[in-house]
């Protein structure tokens, strides 16, 4: 996601990040978002009142979605305010009646977030993010040399935002790899030749160390359905427009290849890209020994999140494994899968989360309601958005028009050729705003490419889904990208060269190896 984000906020205003800008970014900030608060009224203007030839419904709709682009782009406002603004446009200029327009927010996939952000939040409550972090760290020759602890902090990344959101996941790891870098940096500043007295937040290392929280949890976040909404919203659009069903165990055999060869790729090149000062450290362990010390043993509330979160994964895989076992026929299969699907299991175990009792005696529960409406509203907001507008795209007919028009002028035939494009218009715009707000773009309108040109629709929606998070180069392309570039570890330079070798690469696994892996597990 491209929104603007610091730790204690994803949809922070100009006002908010002023602390943390130089004069430089705040002048850029002013003028982007300044330009975009007068340019999108003018924008819409000139759609709504336009000769083009489109129907009515469709050239309001593609008014509304122009306005909406310039908005997310400069965030003249922020992001999830503009979305809910958009459907309102939808209302009172008539594309839809407000019943269609937002009845997308009564599908269950809204639901599921909602109890996936729970649960998440449960884990940052109790501490068990950190504990599962440092337990990590802990292993064998981890802490000994600067490669271990870099690829360590990815593999935390990766797998902790497959369940929790990759924003989250950076900025619970930010101030841990800060605190590595406190320990550690000074010594790596002694031990590095030519570089005693060196400034340790200008070390190559902190910035490799940075730089694989922020990819890593972005890799990692495919690797469920839950694990970032481009996820979701995918699965949504191409259950609706196809005969397709993507399980929750479906899609991690799908994803697990990517993630695991992109990760590989990760660890690879970035350290290359950004070569550590000096390959083997002393004194890491004690820092993270005493830091694990300090954690105590399990506390009641990270049991209770444990159970709770054993039980929603438990039942999210169970239609996938009975598929295996039983046939997608049986009717022990179907009962499951009419009774039990993603939503309703994320709301129940969430609701043991207040259930389960930390302490009986003084009636207090794993989370309290207090507690839970922490979590992202403004994200469940936009995904709810998200689905709308992609809703109306297809039912106007607009994706339709859109996605032929794009088939024609590019000439693309093949099935690669339009996963190929369907990713890099994803990444190209999930570089300059959210992979969220890139996922409802270019989701409904690869479908129709794919079907004016007589392909399975399926493969270039899921490389689509993938690309909208595949945006490494800058600040703005997702938080976690924001979250670690404000340590001020990262030159700018620095996260955009690597960021473009990542892109390239995410775009080349995408197009090698989702037709491959959707075909082996039957999405496809």
């Amino acid at each position: 996601m491209a929104d603007t984000v610091r730790p204690g906020g994803t949809y922070r205003t100009l006002d908010e990040q002023r602390e943390v800008l130089s004069p430089a970014e705040e002048r850029f900030e002013r003028a982007r978002q300044t330009l975009g608060l007068f340019i999108g009224p003018l924008v819409f203007l000139t759609m709504y009142f336009a000769p083009l030839p489109l129907e009515p419904a469709q050239q309001t709709l593609a008014a509304i979605l122009a306005f909406t682009i310039v908005y997310w782009l400069s965030e003249a406002v922020p992001i999830p305010v503009t979305a809910i603004l958009a459907l309102a446009m939808c209302v009172v200029f008539g594309v839809a009646s407000s019943d269609d327009v937002y009845g997308s927010f009564s599908s269950d996939t809204i639901f599921l977030f909602i109890g996936a952000f729970i649960i998440a939040q449960a884990m940052m409550t109790h501490g068990l993010d950190r504990r599962f972090a440092f337990r990590v760290l802990s292993l064998p020759g981890v802490a000994k040399s600067t490669y271990g602890v870099i690829i360590a902090f990815g593999a935390i990344a990766a797998l902790i935002s497959a369940f929790i959101s990759n924003t989250a996941t950076a900025a619970m790891l930010l101030p841990i790899g800060l605190g590595m870098m406190g320990a550690l940096g000074g010594l790596v500043s002694e031990q590095a030749e030519g570089s005693e007295g060196a400034d340790p937040s200008r070390l190559r290392f902190g910035t490799a160390l940075m730089l694989m929280i922020s990819y890593g949890a972005g890799v990692g976040g495919l690797l469920t359905p839950i694990g970032t909404p481009p996820n979701l919203i995918g699965i949504e659009f191409i259950e609706q427009e196809t005969d397709a069903t993507i399980t929750f165990f479906g899609w991690v055999a799908t994803a697990a290849p990517i993630c695991l060869i992109m990760f590989a790729a990760l660890c690879v090149i970035l350290i290359l890209l950004n070569r550590p000062e000096v390959r083997r450290i002393s004194g890491a362990e004690s820092y993270i020994n005493e830091q694990r010390g300090e954690l105590g043993g399990l506390s009641r509330g990270e049991r209770n999140t444990l159970i709770v979160f054993g039980v929603a994964v438990s039942l999210w895989v169970l239609p996938g494994v009975l598929a295996l076992v039983l046939g997608q026929d049986s009717a022990v299969y179907g009962a499951v899968t009419d009774r039990l699907d993603e939503g309703t299991v994320a709301i129940i175990a969430a609701a043991l989360l207040f259930i389960l009792p930390v302490s009986w005696r003084d009636r207090r529960f794993t989370m309290n309601w207090n507690q839970a409406v922490r979590i992202d509203w403004g994200t469940v907001i936009l995904f709810g958005c998200g689905i709308a507008l992609g809703t109306l795209l297809s039912s106007t007919g607009l994706a339709d028009v859109i996605g032929n028009g794009i088939a024609n002028t590019l000439g693309v035939t093949s099935l690669l050729a339009v996963a190929g494009v369907s990713a890099l218009i994803a990444i190209l715009i999930s570089e300059t705003t959210s992979n969220t707000a890139s996922a409802t773009i270019v989701v409904p309108i690869v479908i129709p490419i794919a079907a004016a040109a007589g392909l399975d629709p399926v493969i270039p929606a899921l490389a689509a889904v993938f690309g909208a998070s595949f945006g490494f180069m800058m600040p703005v392309s997702t938080p976690q990208n924001a979250v670690v570039y404000g340590s001020g570890m990262i030159p700018i330079t620095k996260m955009v060269r690597s960021g473009i070798v990542f892109d390239i690469i995410g775009i080349l696994l995408i197009v090698a190896l989702i037709p491959i892996m959707a075909r082996v597990t039957g999405l496809a």
